[in-house]
Protein backbone atom coordinates (compact mmCIF):
# COMPACT_ATOMS: atom_id res chain seq x y z
CA UNK A 1 0.00 0.00 0.00
CA UNK A 2 1.05 3.55 -1.12
CA UNK A 3 1.29 5.76 2.09
CA UNK A 4 1.51 9.47 1.15
CA UNK A 5 1.45 11.02 4.76
CA UNK A 6 1.13 9.41 8.24
CA UNK A 7 -2.10 10.49 8.24
CA UNK A 8 -4.96 8.30 6.56
CA UNK A 9 -7.76 10.38 5.86
CA UNK A 10 -4.93 13.04 3.99
CA UNK A 11 -4.61 9.74 2.06
CA UNK A 12 -8.11 8.66 1.76
CA UNK A 13 -8.43 12.46 0.45
CA UNK A 14 -5.32 12.63 -1.74
CA UNK A 15 -6.99 9.23 -3.30
CA UNK A 16 -10.29 10.28 -4.23
CA UNK A 17 -9.48 13.57 -5.59
CA UNK A 18 -6.87 11.70 -7.74
CA UNK A 19 -9.94 8.82 -8.62
CA UNK A 20 -11.75 12.15 -9.33
CA UNK A 21 -9.35 13.51 -11.73
CA UNK A 22 -8.47 10.51 -13.48
CA UNK A 23 -12.57 10.11 -13.90
CA UNK A 24 -12.66 13.65 -15.25
CA UNK A 25 -9.86 13.17 -17.82
CA UNK A 26 -11.53 10.00 -18.86
CA UNK A 27 -14.62 11.53 -20.24
CA UNK A 28 -13.29 14.65 -21.64
CA UNK A 29 -10.39 12.89 -23.15
CA UNK A 30 -11.70 10.00 -24.31
CA UNK A 31 -15.60 9.50 -24.36
CA UNK A 32 -16.42 12.92 -26.21
CA UNK A 33 -13.92 11.80 -29.23
CA UNK A 34 -15.66 8.48 -29.17
CA UNK A 35 -19.15 10.04 -28.69
CA UNK A 36 -17.94 12.24 -32.11
CA UNK A 37 -16.82 9.34 -34.05
CA UNK A 38 -19.59 7.49 -33.61
CA UNK A 39 -22.04 9.96 -33.89
CA UNK A 40 -20.34 10.37 -37.84
CA UNK A 41 -19.87 6.54 -38.05
CA UNK A 42 -22.96 5.63 -37.60
CA UNK A 43 -25.10 8.92 -38.88
CA UNK A 44 -26.79 9.81 -35.35
CA UNK A 45 -27.49 13.05 -33.20
CA UNK A 46 -28.84 14.76 -36.21
CA UNK A 47 -25.95 17.75 -36.12
CA UNK A 48 -25.39 19.70 -39.40
CA UNK A 49 -22.13 21.36 -40.50
CA UNK A 50 -21.35 25.01 -38.61
CA UNK A 51 -20.27 25.84 -42.10
CA UNK A 52 -21.31 26.61 -45.58
CA UNK A 53 -22.03 24.15 -48.06
CA UNK A 54 -20.25 25.25 -51.66
CA UNK A 55 -22.91 23.61 -54.26
CA UNK A 56 -21.41 21.33 -56.92
CA UNK A 57 -23.61 21.64 -59.99
CA UNK A 58 -25.33 18.25 -60.24
CA UNK A 59 -28.91 19.16 -61.58
CA UNK A 60 -32.08 18.77 -60.18
CA UNK A 61 -34.10 15.31 -59.79
CA UNK A 62 -37.48 16.55 -60.59
CA UNK A 63 -39.02 13.33 -60.11
CA UNK A 64 -38.73 13.17 -56.26
CA UNK A 65 -40.20 15.94 -53.66
CA UNK A 66 -39.31 16.34 -50.49
CA UNK A 67 -40.92 17.89 -47.83
CA UNK A 68 -39.01 20.23 -45.46
CA UNK A 69 -40.42 21.34 -42.04
CA UNK A 70 -39.33 23.73 -40.63
CA UNK A 71 -39.31 24.30 -36.37
CA UNK A 72 -37.87 27.13 -34.51
CA UNK A 73 -38.06 27.13 -30.52
CA UNK A 74 -36.29 29.58 -28.04
CA UNK A 75 -34.17 28.25 -25.44
CA UNK A 76 -35.40 28.98 -21.80
CA UNK A 77 -35.14 32.56 -20.90
CA UNK A 78 -34.82 33.82 -24.42
CA UNK A 79 -37.42 37.00 -24.52
CA UNK A 80 -37.17 36.68 -28.32
CA UNK A 81 -40.26 35.91 -30.67
CA UNK A 82 -38.67 33.35 -32.95
CA UNK A 83 -40.20 31.62 -36.14
CA UNK A 84 -39.65 30.87 -39.74
CA UNK A 85 -41.62 32.45 -42.82
CA UNK A 86 -43.14 29.47 -43.41
CA UNK A 87 -43.04 25.78 -41.99
CA UNK A 88 -43.63 23.36 -44.69
CA UNK A 89 -41.92 23.86 -48.06
CA UNK A 90 -42.20 21.03 -51.14
CA UNK A 91 -38.62 20.71 -52.98
CA UNK A 92 -36.70 19.21 -55.35
CA UNK A 93 -33.27 17.27 -54.42
CA UNK A 94 -30.41 18.93 -56.11
CA UNK A 95 -32.39 22.25 -56.10
CA UNK A 96 -31.43 25.07 -54.24
CA UNK A 97 -34.44 26.71 -52.11
CA UNK A 98 -34.47 29.74 -49.82
CA UNK A 99 -36.63 30.80 -46.86
CA UNK A 100 -36.29 33.13 -44.46
CA UNK A 101 -36.48 33.27 -40.58
CA UNK A 102 -37.75 36.41 -38.40
CA UNK A 103 -36.60 37.32 -34.86
CA UNK A 104 -38.58 40.13 -32.62
CA UNK A 105 -36.69 41.45 -29.65
CA UNK A 106 -39.31 42.77 -27.64
CA UNK A 107 -36.96 44.01 -24.97
CA UNK A 108 -35.32 47.84 -24.90
CA UNK A 109 -32.16 46.28 -24.70
CA UNK A 110 -29.85 45.59 -27.79
CA UNK A 111 -29.07 41.59 -27.55
CA UNK A 112 -27.29 38.86 -29.51
CA UNK A 113 -28.31 35.74 -30.44
CA UNK A 114 -27.17 32.01 -31.61
CA UNK A 115 -29.33 29.39 -33.74
CA UNK A 116 -28.41 25.91 -33.37
CA UNK A 117 -29.47 23.81 -35.68
CA UNK A 118 -30.78 20.00 -35.90
CA UNK A 119 -31.84 18.01 -38.92
CA UNK A 120 -34.25 15.11 -38.44
CA UNK A 121 -34.26 12.39 -39.27
CA UNK A 122 -30.70 12.21 -37.93
CA UNK A 123 -29.04 10.17 -41.37
CA UNK A 124 -31.11 13.05 -43.44
CA UNK A 125 -28.53 15.35 -42.12
CA UNK A 126 -25.68 14.22 -44.55
CA UNK A 127 -27.97 15.57 -47.40
CA UNK A 128 -29.24 18.53 -46.05
CA UNK A 129 -26.75 21.33 -46.98
CA UNK A 130 -26.80 25.01 -46.07
CA UNK A 131 -25.18 27.62 -48.65
CA UNK A 132 -25.92 30.54 -46.41
CA UNK A 133 -27.60 30.31 -42.79
CA UNK A 134 -28.13 32.84 -40.13
CA UNK A 135 -27.03 30.06 -38.08
CA UNK A 136 -23.51 30.53 -39.08
CA UNK A 137 -22.97 33.91 -37.22
CA UNK A 138 -24.09 35.15 -34.02
CA UNK A 139 -27.33 37.40 -34.73
CA UNK A 140 -27.10 41.16 -32.82
CA UNK A 141 -30.73 42.54 -33.01
CA UNK A 142 -31.62 46.27 -31.26
CA UNK A 143 -34.15 46.38 -28.33
CA UNK A 144 -37.43 46.71 -29.79
CA UNK A 145 -37.05 45.79 -33.37
CA UNK A 146 -37.42 42.43 -35.89
CA UNK A 147 -35.00 41.42 -38.60
CA UNK A 148 -34.94 38.79 -41.62
CA UNK A 149 -32.73 36.06 -41.51
CA UNK A 150 -32.27 34.49 -44.66
CA UNK A 151 -31.82 30.00 -44.94
CA UNK A 152 -30.51 29.04 -48.00
CA UNK A 153 -29.99 25.62 -48.89
CA UNK A 154 -30.17 22.30 -50.98
CA UNK A 155 -31.01 18.76 -50.57
CA UNK A 156 -29.15 16.76 -51.82
CA UNK A 157 -29.66 14.01 -55.09
CA UNK A 158 -28.75 11.19 -53.25
CA UNK A 159 -30.70 11.66 -50.13
CA UNK A 160 -31.83 8.31 -49.69
CA UNK A 161 -35.29 6.95 -51.56
CA UNK A 162 -36.63 6.19 -47.83
CA UNK A 163 -36.95 9.52 -47.00
CA UNK A 164 -39.79 11.78 -47.68
CA UNK A 165 -39.45 14.38 -44.96
CA UNK A 166 -37.16 16.29 -43.29
CA UNK A 167 -37.99 18.35 -40.08
CA UNK A 168 -34.91 21.21 -39.92
CA UNK A 169 -35.34 22.53 -36.25
CA UNK A 170 -33.67 25.73 -34.82
CA UNK A 171 -32.79 26.39 -30.94
CA UNK A 172 -32.19 30.15 -30.19
CA UNK A 173 -29.87 31.29 -27.90
CA UNK A 174 -29.37 34.40 -25.94
CA UNK A 175 -25.38 35.01 -25.73
CA UNK A 176 -25.52 38.86 -25.42
CA UNK A 177 -22.95 38.13 -22.37
CA UNK A 178 -20.97 35.49 -24.41
CA UNK A 179 -20.35 37.88 -27.24
CA UNK A 180 -20.17 40.82 -25.22
CA UNK A 181 -16.86 39.16 -22.94
CA UNK A 182 -15.51 38.17 -26.17
CA UNK A 183 -15.50 42.32 -27.28
CA UNK A 184 -13.86 43.10 -24.18
CA UNK A 185 -10.77 40.64 -24.14
CA UNK A 186 -9.96 42.01 -27.43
Amino acid sequence: MIRISANPAIDTAIKLVAVAACMFAFVFVVMVPLYNVLCDALGINGKTSGQAYTAVQSGVDESRTVTIQFVATNNEGMPWEFSPSQTVMKVHPGASNDTVFTAYNPLPKNMVAQAIPSVSPSRAAAYFHKTECFCFNQQPLEGESSAEMPLVFIVDRDLPRDIHTITLSYTIFDVTDMAAGAVATR
